[in-house]
């Protein structure tokens, strides 16, 4: 086939920093229109909404979905019944019922549904998961703390339901350590802490255990005012693995082993969006949105004093 003619959903922080430019930079796609209440996209045809672009729009092989969580459903819905193949940001929906049954709808309409986590697709990632590999994990700790002021700004969404609060962010650590573990992971414990003007949290501990028992602690903050952290630290039975940097530097044992940057991280989602269009195939990996949906089932909440922007 020809280029791969796409429209952007929603035109953020996210659109702008990474697809825009990403898409632009690959000759396998062409960015011919955009839709969004409050911005819009010089070179190509811009709309107010979804419904707009793939009405009464240029045709368009794909949609990529950039909007908050809360409304990646109706329009990845919308795409697929007009034939398009979906790249969706992430978190994927507000449900996990949303995405399953997006995934349903994608095969009978024979369309790709790339469901997508970029901190996977981090430098060291695939490096880590191939080291831990034929290792007996024997515990961890993941450490991911950012300003929510500094890195979500004006994003009152985030604060909604739906809109994920500290999972928006922690989902990133969530979705790296389901990939880099040899073995399934669970939800054991989680305390919540919920601003007393927000209906998500803005801060959370969590307990996860593996199948065969190794416990890793885990605790998400949106109010670090420090140098943001975005570690993983698992010991096995041989070795001592310290992932920092969102997923983009290894060391064992204090030795280096692989590093790189975020810069890479779209690329590669671009590339397999490419290949799965090509091959007819979809990319839907539930197991990070599951966990987060089970730490809301499993946790206790507090209230915690309001958040002022």
């Amino acid at each position: 086939m020809g280029r791969i003619r796409v429209g952007i959903v929603g035109i953020g922080k996210i659109a702008k920093d990474q697809h825009i430019p990403v898409i632009r930079a690959n000759a396998a796609f062409e960015l011919v229109a955009c839709a969004s209440r409050l911005a819009t996209v010089d070179g190509v045809a811009n709309f107010p909404n979804v419904d707009a672009m793939l009405g009464d729009g240029p045709e368009l092989d794909a949609v990529v979905i950039c909007t908050p969580p809360q409304a990646h459903y109706e329009a990845a819905r919308l795409a697929l019944r007009h034939g398009k193949h979906v790249f969706l940001e992430k978190p994927p929906c507000e449900t996990t019922t949303q995405l399953d049954e997006l995934l349903l709808q994608a095969q009978r309409a024979n369309c790709t549904l790339f469901q997508t986590w970029h901190a996977q697709h981090a430098a060291a990632v695939d490096t880590t998961q191939v080291w831990l590999r034929p290792c007996a994990v024997r515990n961890g700790r993941i450490i991911w703390k950012e300003d929510v002021r500094q890195w979500h700004p004006g994003q009152a969404w985030i604060w909604e339901a739906g809109g994920f609060g500290v999972f928006d962010p922690g989902i990133n650590a969530i979705s790296i350590l389901t990939k880099i573990m040899p073995e399934p992971v669970f939800v054991k414990a989680a305390d919540l802490s919920f601003p007393a003007n927000c209906s998500a949290p803005i801060a959370a501990d969590v307990t996860f255990v593996t199948a065969s028992g190794a416990k890793i602690d885990a605790a998400f903050d949106f109010r670090y005012a420090g140098i943001p952290t975005w570690d993983i630290d698992i010991e096995t039975d041989h070795s001592e693995l310290h992932l920092t940097g969102q997923g983009n530097a290894l060391a064992v044992n204090g030795k280096q082993i692989a590093a790189g940057t975020t810069e890479t991280e779209y690329t590669s989602l671009y590339r397999r969006f490419a290949e799965l269009i090509d091959q007819h195939a979809s990319d839907v990996d539930r197991r990070p949105f599951q966990l987060v949906a089970d730490i809301f089932l499993v946790g206790r909440r507090s209230t915690v004093e309001p958040f002022e922007e």
